[in-house]
């Protein structure tokens, strides 16, 4: 069973993917997190979020906690790197698999898409359709058979089942918007973990933030539908809810929002022009 440290009034993160350089959306989001922390006079952590192994790159994580340093938003405690806390993700999944609430997925990615087209009115979730159970039904032999025959798979999260074991879980609150009742089915039955990766972002930030006895999670809006998912896991876990904000996400001239993949431009080049941090800074709140 995990165990989780006590939690201060207001402790926060900032938790960057290394998947590249930091731009200005994530100076927002990390300032953000900081300052509220600062207001309440508790800490700030960061926390290093490296568990996607083929595009995490360690030149990129050094770049990030380099940017982070110069703009003044380095954390108050050691860095925290998923990598290293793999057998905290697997105690997770061991105790929800003792619920009965996981079931092993053999589908690729093509027959999941082709059985959403031959099912005309799939349920759709923030991150488009829900995955239509194929292997939800299969014998628990067919499983452990498959298991060890050596098939790829995903850990999926019985959701219908996970639901009613919670029964009627607490729901959260985000502090810009008001209370949120549950509503984890939006997400369908979503991937833990798979066979190659020990924990998908649901299950490691949920580990992670009640590890770190983080009380006030802070993250973009679009993130804001994904706490269904998260505060259920909570739920079934035995952890703390924590309270939320999700601010709002910087974009381009285009109205499109800042990112690494559509070539946001980097602290790094912002430097280069010999930008200040208090200058960068100011031009992440004002965007």
């Amino acid at each position: 069973m995990l165990v989780c440290p006590g939690m201060d009034a207001v402790v926060t993160r900032f938790a960057p993917s290394p998947t590249g350089r930091l731009h200005l959306g994530h100076v927002f989001a990390a300032a953000f997190a900081r300052d509220l922390a600062r207001a309440a006079g508790s800490r700030y952590l960061v926390r290093i979020e490296d568990l996607d192994f083929g595009r995490c790159r360690p030149e990129y994580e050094a770049a990030i906690l380099d940017d982070l340093a110069w703009l003044g938003l380095a954390g108050d405690a050691a860095v925290r790197r998923q990598s290293q806390h793999l057998a905290d993700y697997r105690a997770a999944l061991d105790r929800l698999q003792a619920l009965g609430v996981l079931y092993p997925c053999f589908c690729s990615r093509r027959r999941i898409a082709e059985e959403i087209r031959a099912s005309a009115g799939a349920p759709q979730g923030p991150e488009g359709p829900h995955y239509p159970g194929i292997c939800r039904g299969l014998s628990a032999a067919e499983r452990r058979l498959r298991v060890a025959g050596g098939e790829s798979y995903a850990l999926r999260l019985d959701c219908a089942k996970a639901a009613a074991l919670a029964g009627r879980a607490p729901g959260f609150v985000d502090e810009e918007r008001g209370r949120f009742a549950l509503q984890p089915e939006r997400f369908g039955d979503v991937a833990l973990a798979r066979k190659e990766l020990p924990a998908s972002y649901h299950l490691a930030v949920v580990v992670d933030d009640a590890l770190q006895g983080i009380s006030l999670v802070t993250r973009g809006e679009d993130l804001l539908p994904a706490t269904h998912v998260h505060c259920l896991l909570q739920s079934l876990l035995g952890l703390p809810t924590p309270r939320y904000r999700h601010h709002r996400l910087l974009s381009n001239a285009h109205g499109a929002r800042l990112s690494k993949r559509d070539g946001a431009a980097a602290i790094e080049a912002l430097r280069r022009t010999g930008l200040q941090p208090a200058e960068v800074l100011a031009l992440a709140r004002s965007r």
